[in-house]
């Protein structure tokens, strides 16, 4: 298990700024996979959806980015498992609970916490260090839909394929997805600095190398980071958030259709920025 210094973890309020052009950055089940939206018609992006892409790009250990990064952050395989892993034997990491391997094997359940076991020994993880608020949009997305089609038929007799509105995107949007790290909690999963390090060094990458058919194009504009000078917390979370929000210039319950429609702070107010220490991952 790895050794914590309850003050090794720094506390941090992050926000991401997603833009999303012809894409579907996170489908609906409950609505045939239309983008996700609210009754407002603001779009959504759930945390299970963003921490989902992290976390493949750390069980991918033959891919690019974990190969790169693990050379440049000095990580060992073992220590940076995935819990939330697709197949996962459970009879194994049960085995692991009780010797105590529990914790130093799995980043993403020292990071973002668990909920594999309700009961089980006091080396079991609760609460992550790391919380991912819900993504949504500036202004009201439009969804379009179009028809998909197969060179190939599928259907006996059909010499091609087609599947009516199968295609569903938003056209453009900018999202906004804060997180925050709270060092309160890292002495009970067992998280430290280098775990975070690892998160801030793949966040830049968690579109970028996990595109596909439904989202080829959805990048994260500004990844700020800001570190709180005390770790009981500079300054208000929500100013800090609220001052990184892009505002839309004009139309605001109207659609955008670029990225120039958005006014996009790029520093804080001097009343804010004395009290934290501002970094975007993204440059």
């Amino acid at each position: 298990m790895p050794t914590v210094n309850k003050n090794d973890v720094q506390r941090v309020t992050g926000l991401l700024v997603i833009e999303v052009i012809n894409s579907n950055p996170n489908g609906d089940p409950d609505r045939e996979s239309d983008p996700r939206q609210r009754p407002d018609c603001r779009g959504e992006i759930s945390p299970v959806s963003f921490k989902r892409k992290l976390r493949d790009l750390v069980e991918d250990k033959d891919g690019i980015v974990w190969t790169q990064l693990s050379k440049e952050l000095n990580l060992k395989d073992e220590e940076f498992g995935v819990l939330e892993s697709r197949g996962r034997d459970r009879k194994k990491i049960e085995g692991q609970i009780k010797d105590e391997k529990f914790i130093s094997a799995y980043w993403d359940g020292r990071v973002f916490g668990n909920t594999f076991l309700e009961e089980g020994s006091s080396g079991s993880i609760r609460t992550g260090v790391v919380q991912v608020g819900l993504g949504i949009s500036i202004a009201p997305i439009e969804i379009s839909r179009h028809t998909n089609t197969n060179k190939s038929g599928v259907q006996e007799g059909k010499d091609r394929g087609m599947a009516p509105m199968g295609y569903r995107f938003v056209p453009h949007g900018v999202y906004c997805m804060p997180f925050f790290v709270n060092p309160s909690t890292a002495s009970k999963s067992g998280c430290t600095q280098r775990d975070i390090d690892l998160m801030k060094a793949l966040i830049p990458l968690a579109y970028s190398h996990t595109r596909s058919h439904a989202r080829p194009m959805v990048e994260i504009r500004h990844a700020w980071v800001m570190t709180h000078k005390s770790q009981l917390g500079s300054c208000s979370d929500f100013a800090l958030i609220d001052a990184l929000t892009p505002k839309k210039k004009s139309d605001p319950d109207k659609p955008s259709t670029s990225w120039n429609d958005y006014e996009v702070p790029i520093s804080l107010p001097s009343e804010l920025s004395k009290k934290v220490e501002l970094m975007d991952l993204t440059k």
